[in-house]
């Protein structure tokens, strides 16, 4: 029996329009892959996941470009307005931290760490972040502008946009709160580098006039070309030692040392005014010692303040004004025996300091003497003294007169620094000194009209007299330096109003430089609030209103007090510098074409006057730091003593 035949099927398959082999070769091997994916347990089809989503993780971790692209997209969405405009992006990354000691060369990277020691960080941008939340976008704006302006900006990572010049970050709240406000922002670097070195300028020209034609005299004279004598011991040079190692001038610093070392000698049959050589001889080599530790200058020192003594050989103790510092012998002035106040109570600083170095306590017994008396003495009026006092019977003469100008200005000036100097032991000093204050104000203080400028008058039996000396401008400087020290607030307030009246002395005038003395109108529906007479017209080159405005600048920042020391020194050169060197006196402040030169340049304008603009201009307040010395009369700075003495 015949089996039936086997049926065999041929299956074909038609491709798809557009389709070829390939595709249904990759459709099989999907079919295949996924036939082996369900062979596989569940655990590894989990490992596997797993793992492919841990690759995918990794790849996108390790390409940030990627994440960048995508956020700049997702920016671009966030700024298109309704009109589809793209405003510009500024990334959101930004650079690593920057060391500050990487952003400066080597030589900058110096003063900067300096001045991180001595002026608190300024404000930064960081502290505005917290407060307002700003974005990246503003920051990255205002860091645009200050570029477009020439300002070299450094944006940290924190967002905080930061000066290079500053050098520093702030970032506790307390450093923020002592920056200066607005209206007091510093000068510039480049500007205060201006005026420093156009002090140094002035002071080098002085110098090369009496290098030139004065050298190892007193004074220069420098329209003749030639010097004049008082001494006879070299009384410029000396005066301006330590003017010299402030200013940084070392070469002239060494010349004139050599000088002092080799030719500068006591023993001269020559008498000597006791005051103006203590406050610019023992003052000038004291200072130069204490701030060069060369022991040249204390054996100077100890010299001519040994010949001093004789003129406390009195019998009241009061010394005689002069002294034959060869012969060891004093006397008062040829027409009367008295001495003025300001004269025998304005060498205590440097008596005192002599005899601490020293450790010769005649020094500083004798000068004590001479202000335990004064303490005593009636004659007073309500703190203020006379001019002058007797050195036979040790009491006040010519009473009923009183002024804090000629003949009495430092006595009140010394009251207070030697409190100072002492470490604020010697109670009676401040309390002379504040009862003179209150005096001052009582009996003295007035204002002028039309502009109601205050100022100092005078007292003459009974009668004011609106008569103010240019030397009465060192007040709002040992004002502020007492409210300084924690007297009274409101003798920083009496400073100010002084300090303004002392600068209209000078912008009133045609030459911009101020007259010794001026008279101020106090009549209802005057004209100007100065007046000044022929005989007071001339200027002698006196530092006392610069020395009021560097106190006022220290204590305050007020930048304007610099700006009006500037117009100063600005006319200073316009009419009183000659061009050969040298600057001299002049005689009529109301004539700029015809100021009429008294050729003569006094030694306190490069001991007194060019210092004390110099540390007005300076931003170093370590630089003659005020809580470390006080200066005496002649600008000397001696040091404050420590607590311990």
């Amino acid at each position: 029996m015949h089996s039936p035949p086997r049926q065999e099927y041929v299956s074909i398959s038609f491709a798809e329009k557009g389709s070829g082999g390939y595709n249904n070769s990759k459709q099989w091997r999907r079919q295949s892959c996924w036939r082996k994916w369900k062979q596989l347990s569940r655990l590894q089809r989990s490992l596997i996941l797993f793992f492919l989503v841990l690759l995918f993780i990794c790849g996108i971790a390790s390409y940030p470009s990627v994440t960048e692209h995508l956020r700049g997209l997702t920016d671009e969405e966030q700024n298109t307005d309704t009109n589809s405009v793209l405003r510009p992006v500024i990334p959101h990354v930004l650079p690593e931290p920057v060391k500050q000691e990487q952003q400066l060369p080597l030589p900058e990277q110096t003063s900067q760490r300096k001045l991180s020691n001595k002026r608190r960080p300024p404000i930064l941008q960081n502290r505005l972040q917290v407060k307002g939340n700003i974005s990246d976008n503003e920051l990255g704006e205002r860091a645009a502008d200050k570029k477009k302006d020439g300002e070299e900006v450094v944006i940290s990572w924190r967002g905080a946009v930061i000066d290079t010049e500053q050098g520093t970050l702030a970032t506790k709240d307390e450093d923020n709160k002592e920056a200066l406000p607005a209206s007091q922002k510093a000068e510039t670097t480049k500007e205060t580098a201006n005026r420093l070195e156009a002090v140094r300028d002035s002071f080098r020209h002085a110098w090369k006039g009496y290098k030139d034609f004065a050298w190892g005299h007193d004074e220069l004279r420098p329209l003749s070309k030639s010097y004049s004598e008082w001494f006879g011991l070299g009384l410029t040079l000396i005066d301006a030692l330590d003017t010299m190692w402030i200013l940084g001038l070392k070469e002239e610093f060494e010349e004139a040392k050599t000088w002092v070392s080799t030719e500068l000698t006591f023993s001269k049959n020559v008498d000597v005014n006791l005051f103006e050589s203590t406050i610019r001889i023992l003052g000038g080599l004291l200072s130069t010692y204490n701030l060069t530790g060369d022991t040249v200058f204390l054996e100077k020192a100890k010299d001519i303040g040994s010949r001093l003594m004789p003129a406390f050989n009195t019998p009241s103790k009061i010394p005689y004004s002069d002294v034959n510092i060869g012969k060891g012998t004093a006397h008062p002035p040829r027409w009367t025996s008295d001495s003025t106040v300001a004269e025998v109570a304005s060498i205590q600083l440097e008596f005192r300091e002599l005899t601490r170095l020293t450790q010769e306590p005649q020094y500083q017994a004798a000068v004590a003497e001479v202000t335990t008396q004064i303490h005593k003495l009636d004659g007073k009026l309500d703190g203020l003294v006379p001019m002058f006092i007797n050195t036979n019977s040790g009491q006040f003469t010519h009473q009923g007169i009183y002024t804090l100008g000629a003949r009495a200005d430092s006595y009140y000036e010394y009251l207070l620094k030697q409190w100072i100097q002492g470490g604020k032991k010697e109670d009676h000093f401040l309390e002379d000194y504040l009862q003179a204050m209150e005096g001052v104000k009582k009996n003295l203080l007035q204002k002028s009209s039309p502009n109601g400028l205050t100022f100092v008058g005078e007292l003459s039996h009974g009668q004011f007299s609106p008569k103010m000396d240019h030397l009465v401008c060192f007040l709002p400087g040992t004002l502020a330096l007492g409210a300084h020290n924690g007297l009274p607030s409101d003798h920083m307030d009496l400073a100010k109003q002084l300090m303004e009246t002392c600068y209209q002395m000078y912008v009133q005038m045609e030459t911009g430089l101020s007259p010794e003395i001026v008279h101020f109108n106090m009549h209802e529906g005057s004209n100007r609030d100065i007046d000044v007479k022929l005989a007071d017209r001339h200027n002698l080159l006196r530092p006392e209103t610069v020395e009021s405005l560097f106190y006022l600048y220290r204590f305050t920042g007020d930048l304007k007090y610099r700006d009006w020391g500037w117009d100063i020194l600005k006319s200073f050169n316009k009419y009183t510098k000659i061009s050969s060197g040298g600057y001299t006196s002049i005689n009529n402040v109301r004539d700029p074409d015809y100021t009429s030169p008294r050729d003569k340049m006094e030694s306190f304008f490069l001991g007194e006057t060019l210092k004390y603009l110099y540390l007005l201009f300076s931003d170093d307040p370590d630089l003659i730091s005020l809580d470390q010395y006080v200066f005496n009369t002649e600008a000397h700075p001696l040091p404050i003593w420590p607590s311990t003495e």
